[in-house]
């Protein structure tokens, strides 16, 4: 297994040794072991999420606030995904900025996103399996979100906008100059 760091401190890419011959493939998709021996920062994982999506849904930009915030290793079981994770550390010297990724069932790429991200995916194939492990569990009272459009984040979400398909509930979360306004209100 390879890991590899991003331009933003702590997003972490793992690529798994996977083992292929004429029946399939073989790959470990989690061994605590392994993955601590090779980034110590990982945290224990308590909750795997799945969820299945279609072609043009974007589903984000989401975080949990402290202290239920959730660090999440997220992979593409089958289909493919542009994923997005944006920096909301604040004392982080990439503070909102986003970084995007290709994830697939044939590259078997997996995020690590630590605690302090709002993250999000688009399906880029007819559909997609998504996979996503949590260092805390689901916490309704504590969510929160980033407008997914928001133009001061800028994200290319690689969809024509005919075809997006978004939840009445990800269509109001607060641009990311109002999350920063209400982060240091509550400072």
């Amino acid at each position: 297994m390879r890991v590899e760091a991003t331009n933003i401190e702590g997003l972490l890419i793992f690529t798994p040794d996977v083992f292929s011959d004429a029946r399939g493939f073989f790959l470990e998709s989690y061994n605590k072991e392994r993955y601590l021996s090779i980034a110590s920062q990982l945290p224990d994982f308590v909750q795997t999420n799945l969820s299945k999506s279609t072609y043009g849904v974007i589903r984000g930009l989401h975080f949990q606030h402290p202290p239920y915030a959730q660090a999440k290793l997220v992979s593409v079981i089958s289909g493919k995904v542009l994923d997005v994770a944006v920096d909301l550390r604040p004392d982080s010297k990439t503070f909102g900025k986003h970084f995007s990724i290709e994830l697939t069932g044939e590259n078997h790429l997996q995020l690590f996103i630590p605690k302090g991200f709002a993250h999000g995916f688009s399906v880029l194939s007819d559909e997609a399996v998504f996979e996503y492990k949590c260092s805390d569990y689901y916490n309704k009272d504590n969510e929160g979100g980033i407008l997914w459009n928001d133009p001061l984040l800028a994200i290319d979400w690689k969809l024509d906008h005919k075809d997006i398909i978004i939840s009445p509930k990800d269509t109001c979360h607060p641009t990311f100059a109002e999350f920063v306004r209400r982060m240091k209100e509550e400072r």
